[in-house]
């Protein structure tokens, strides 16, 4: 089953791809050492014997696992880039893997790695 775009339009969409890709990448890892405070000597931050209040501890904790969601998310993007670049390697880039129509490309300019149409999207989001 061949690509429903030019040649052209693949390698742009492919270029868009390669630079979600570095970016994700630098954002993951800019997250994980903040989450994890890999650059600081102490993770709570405190530099003196004065015990934090516990409002404190809360907050740093609240951040963090805010922190975490996003790397989640992060990670489940980067995962759908990649495999959208596999499609493209493939040659299937551009085909909704649902019902195998051609996916709109005013929508695959908006999510370069979705792999479904609008309307498949919809019905696998409205099934939960």
């Amino acid at each position: 089953m061949a690509s429903v775009l030019k040649s052209d339009e693949v390698e742009s969409f492919r270029q868009v791809l390669v630079d979600l890709r570095a970016r994700l990448r630098g954002d993951l890892d800019q997250m994980t050492d903040e989450a994890l405070r890999r650059d600081q000597p102490d993770s709570s931050g405190n530099l003196s014997n004065v015990p934090l209040h516990m409002a404190d501890v809360g907050t740093e904790n609240y951040d963090q696992e805010f922190t975490l969601g996003l790397i989640e998310n992060e990670q489940g993007t980067l995962e759908q880039v990649y495999e959208a670049l596999d499609r493209i390697n493939a040659g299937t880039f551009g085909r909704c893997q649902e019902c195998d129509e051609p996916i709109a490309r005013p929508r695959l300019q908006a999510l370069p790695y979705t792999r479904h149409c609008i309307q498949c999207a919809r019905e696998l989001e409205s099934r939960g």
